[in-house]
């Protein structure tokens, strides 16, 4: 990691892997979906409502997976001092969010035909509700911080202090036994049946590769525009 401290090393690595991650990730993420609609069968208790989990679990996914680089991220800062670890961190945030927040959507979609109802405050839905709230709160103090220039070691401390909420989330639905699904896919395996879950690793890397496309062009953004405001002082200053 800290051979990619200089900003200019991280530069000459970030704008391919930018590229390639955004061909692949949407090639993927086209296929799953695609395949998800048109060639998988309807479940035999959901019907066609189940192929909303090709979105909702990738999402619900990278929305936990955002946090959890934002947590490392304030790691590197407050223990390493990484000079790109605020960056990431910021970076990382409104992807996070944006993901959080399609899980939330799909997950009312898909509980309405299935439960009856759009929402309920059940563990996983309330504990995912929090984690979309803390990006929010994670994006206005970062902003603050470095609007008043400063290293960002507030946000990092909010960073470590949030990653509490991710264990309540993974294991909310063994805690509390309400309206959401137990874990279907495990280490052990999956009580989703092969015809219709092959598609869903496709989605999985496909979106993947697409969250690590959009963090690293904001990195590559908030560089860019580091960089003019130190020329921009440097020129006031002449």
């Amino acid at each position: 990691m800290h051979a990619l401290a200089n900003p200019t090393r991280f530069l000459r690595i970030a704008r391919p892997a930018t590229a390639w991650l955004f061909l692949v990730g949407f090639a993927l993420a086209a296929i799953g979906v695609v395949s998800g609609l048109t060639l998988t069968p309807p479940d035999y208790l959901q019907g066609e409502t189940v192929r909303i989990l090709y979105i909702h679990v990738p999402s619900a996914w990278l929305g936990m997976a955002g946090w959890t680089g934002i947590a490392a991220a304030s790691v590197s800062q407050l223990v390493w001092r990484h000079p790109l670890a605020a960056v990431a961190g910021r970076a990382t945030a409104p992807a996070g969010a944006t993901f959080a927040a399609i899980c939330l959507i799909t997950g009312s979609i898909w509980g309405r035909p299935t439960w009856g109802t759009w929402w309920e405050w059940d563990g996983r839905l309330t504990s995912m509700l929090v984690l979309f709230f803390l990006y929010l709160g994670y994006i206005a103090l970062g902003s603050a911080e470095r609007e008043r220039g400063g290293e960002g070691r507030i946000a990092a401390i909010y960073g470590l202090v949030g990653a509490i909420n991710l264990p309540i989330i993974h294991y909310s639905v063994l805690w509390w036994r309400t309206l959401h699904q137990g874990q279907s896919i495990s280490m052990s395996g999956s009580t989703i049946d092969s015809s219709i879950l092959w598609p869903l690793p496709l989605t999985m890397v496909g979106f993947t590769c697409l969250f690590g496309a959009a963090v690293l062009m904001r990195i590559r953004a908030e560089l860019a525009q580091t960089k003019v405001e130190a020329r921009m002082r440097r020129m006031g200053a002449e």
